[in-house]
């Protein structure tokens, strides 16, 4: 965009002195930072400012051209939008190599993180491998900003050194939003959410098969939900297969699970798990080929069960029977029903650890995988600092509240 200004022959005048002082300068590389910016297709628009970018991708072209192969300046570009290059800019002897650039891997994150961190006091119980494990899908960006998050939530504790706790906090907080401290739980809701979560965790914990391994359990409201059991996948998924799509149906129905098992009631609290859960046992039946009495097909439109590739989609002709609709809609459900009985056969056997742990996180409110076989060894609770901080201040605020209710009394009996 630097290229284009408001006077026409700007452009052109900028590229020509460029690959002027490249070959000056050589041996040298030339980047282009969002070359689409000057690389669209031409006669996309209307109007002099295009017909400047226009002027100036010609002259791009033509200085690409006129370069010799021993004249030791290499051309590299970048941009989110190969999409919409002009293809003379494609073509071999021009930007005819194309490097995709991914979002960053396991590994990858590792790298990066510590990075940043070099940028800042860590502890030493932090490790990047353990936060690049719960960050997939992140970008170089959004790790910078999650050390620099993870920085400022010490600065706020008065730390000296940034510790895992801050990254969990951090992480938490982009993921899935800020705590929502004023929105008070009532006691029953608070037991209702420690009693879902717990449910989640102790089919996580039990299933048998592949599943991410538990990482943690919160009853801190945070973004939308009052609370998030978290598991940490070992490794980037690429592919999964049938077993590890039918556990996590499983842990999705604990939640509900627990709360009529334990409380004999149902609340919308499970409505995201029960929609993803239906989710992924439809993708199973309609995309994936799962279904042992479907067979391997796959339906292009899981709402209503068309075959893919069977007629014109659009007007929708060639639709399947209803008899084979409700089939699909019967496998549906006998997925999800099926694994729902497995986590409910999980969550008889192991009663009594659903109570301690939801009992836990009621007094501690967050509790990580260690501190769960803790307390299931009949261990005491390691408390965390963060918690520890926490706690001593809750009852700093309860001592401070009973002794202006002495003085109130005093002063009263002192009045009499």
């Amino acid at each position: 965009s630097d290229f284009v200004e408001m006077f026409v022959g700007v452009g052109a005048a900028r590229v020509r002195d460029l690959f002027s002082q490249a070959k000056e300068k050589s041996p040298c590389i030339i980047f282009i930072d969002e070359i689409d910016a000057v690389g669209r297709h031409r006669g996309a628009g209307i109007g002099g400012g295009n017909d400047e970018r226009e002027q100036t991708l010609n002259q791009m072209l033509v200085e690409m051209d006129g370069f010799k192969p021993n004249e030791s300046v290499i051309i590299l570009a970048a941009t989110n939008r190969p999409d919409v290059l002009d293809s003379a800019l494609m073509r071999p002897g021009r930007f005819d190599r194309q490097i995709n650039v991914p979002l960053p891997d396991i590994k990858g994150r590792e790298h990066i993180l510590n990075v940043h961190m070099r940028e800042i006091p860590v502890s030493s119980d932090v490790d990047a491998a353990i936060i690049a494990r719960g960050t997939p899908g992140f970008a170089g960006a959004e790790l910078a900003n999650l050390v620099n998050e993870a920085a400022l939530m010490a600065a706020r504790g008065n730390k000296k050194l940034v510790d895992m706790i801050d990254f969990e906090k951090a992480k938490e907080k982009i993921m899935m939003g800020a705590e929502r401290k004023s929105n008070a739980l009532t006691p029953e809701q608070k037991k209702t959410t420690a009693y879902h979560e717990g449910g989640h965790a102790i089919v996580t914990l039990e299933i048998e098969g592949e599943a991410d391994p538990l990482h943690k359990v919160t009853i801190m409201p945070r973004g939308g939900a009052l609370g998030v059991t978290m598991q940490l996948p070992t490794e980037d998924k690429v592919t999964y297969d049938k077993k590890y799509l039918e556990n996590q149906i499983a842990i999705l129905m604990g939640g509900r699970l627990a709360e009529e098992l334990i409380l004999d009631q149902q609340t919308t609290g499970a409505g995201n798990d029960m929609e993803r859960a239906t989710s992924i046992a439809r993708k199973m039946v309609c995309n994936w080929g799962m279904s042992e009495k479907l067979g391997p097909l796959t339906y292009d439109n899981a709402s209503n069960g068309q075959p893919f590739g069977q007629g014109n989609r659009s007007s929708g002709s060639n639709t399947v029977s209803e008899k084979l609709a409700e089939e699909i809609d019967a496998e549906v459900r006998a997925i999800v029903e099926r694994n729902y009985n497995r986590a409910k056969e999980l969550l008889i056997k192991n009663k009594d650890n659903l109570h301690k742990l939801a009992e836990a996180l009621l007094e501690y409110e967050t509790l990580d995988k260690e501190q769960i076989d803790d307390l299931f060894a009949g261990k005491p609770v390691i408390v965390k600092q963060e918690a520890v901080r926490k706690r001593k201040k809750d009852q700093k605020s309860e001592t401070t509240t009973e002794s202006k209710k002495d003085d109130k009394k005093d002063t009263s009996k002192d009045k009499k």
